[in-house]
């Protein structure tokens, strides 16, 4: 029988080429020292170039090294999602390819799941590498959400995290679509704390992030877990007809009770424009909620699998129930789960 795995690292990946076999190296340099045993769980998220191959053959010497290969791109999200789907780790490790994220800080967040916590979230003092203009953003962002949302988010946090087996165990029953992975561990619960760190230039390549997927991701964690945006164009649609029943008023009573009259419609035409500029903003509101809720309906998987790399046994998440009931039956027998913290 195998020994149990002790630790996964999740590490999502969409034409990393340039940069995952020094990933690889970094990552085994910083877990080797622990002494335990560990998995590194590569999701490969339709890359285009030649990430898939490189893994292939790091995975050829080193049976450690495992990949989920999806059939297409499905998102940074869901491939996260995956990897925490497939991972067998008492202790489970998200981080991305491009090595902003330090893995020399992962035997600091063991040492603090060790005191008892659950979620170690990495947080970022300092952003090297990023312009002003993303930075600012950034920040407006998680404040923004913060301000929204009945579920405390730590600002200024990314994906890179250790969680607790029963962690990912509780985000794996949970199959929504549209995925705000930071989100959904902020609502879990659980014992959670902050280890503070400095974010670095990418060390090869291209931003996965440009400002389109960047405001997709805003979106879905705004939708995901805050309905002020409805409540807001309610008030406002409110606001809208007292200002538009005021106006009428005003009107009538030029025309009934004094010789002023409305002289010309360019008056009309501004007022017209935009009240109808805003409506349609909020039927935009509207629609963002209706066609997620339309996407949920048609309970499809969240990702396709095209094929595995050093998995031993046959796993079908690819193909689980929204409810997550393969998940639970796949892991009510995991060895894994006896590890006791030490």
């Amino acid at each position: 029988m195998n020994e149990p795995v002790f630790l996964s690292v999740v590490v999502p990946m969409y034409n990393e080429e340039e940069v995952i076999e020094t990933t690889y190296r970094r990552l085994t340099s910083a877990l080797e020292p622990i002494g335990e045993t560990y998995e590194l769980v590569f999701v490969n998220d339709g890359s285009r170039d030649n990430t898939a191959k490189i893994v292939r053959k790091l995975g050829d010497d080193d049976k450690r090294v495992k990949m989920i290969d999806f059939s297409r791109n499905f998102g940074h999200q869901i491939a996260v999602t995956a990897g925490m789907d497939y991972s067998s780790g008492r202790v489970v490790v998200l981080i991305d390819a491009d090595l902003q994220d330090p893995p020399e800080l992962i035997p600091e967040m063991i040492a603090k799941w060790r005191e008892g916590y659950d979620v170690i979230y990495g947080q970022r003092i300092v952003r090297k590498g990023e312009s002003l203009f993303k930075k600012w953003t950034a920040a407006l962002f998680y404040r923004l959400l913060r301000s929204m949302t009945s579920v405390s988010i730590p600002v200024d946090t990314g994906d890179f995290r250790l969680m607790d087996r029963k962690v990912c165990d509780a985000l794996s029953s949970m199959r929504e679509q549209s995925r705000f992975i930071r989100g959904m561990v902020s609502w879990a619960g659980f014992r959670q704390t902050a280890l503070e760190y400095v974010r670095e230039e990418r060390f090869a390549g291209e931003t996965k992030y440009p400002l389109r997927k960047m405001v997709r991701l805003s979106l879905d964690a705004i939708t995901s877990f805050s309905t002020k945006p409805l409540k807001f164009a309610g008030v406002l649609g409110f606001i809208m007809s007292a200002v538009g029943f005021i106006y009428l008023l005003v009107v009538l009573y030029q025309r009934l009770f004094t010789d002023t009259t409305m002289q010309g419609w360019t008056s009309m035409v501004v007022i017209s424009l935009l009240f109808h500029g805003i409506t349609l903003s909020l039927l935009g509101v509207l629609g963002e909620y209706i066609g997620r809720t339309y996407e949920e309906a048609k309970r499809r998987p969240l990702y396709l699998v095209a094929d595995k790399l050093n998995f031993e046994k046959e796993n079908k998440s690819e193909f689980k129930d929204p409810n997550g009931t393969e998940a639970d039956q796949s892991r009510g027998n995991d060895p894994v789960a006896a590890v006791p913290r030490r």
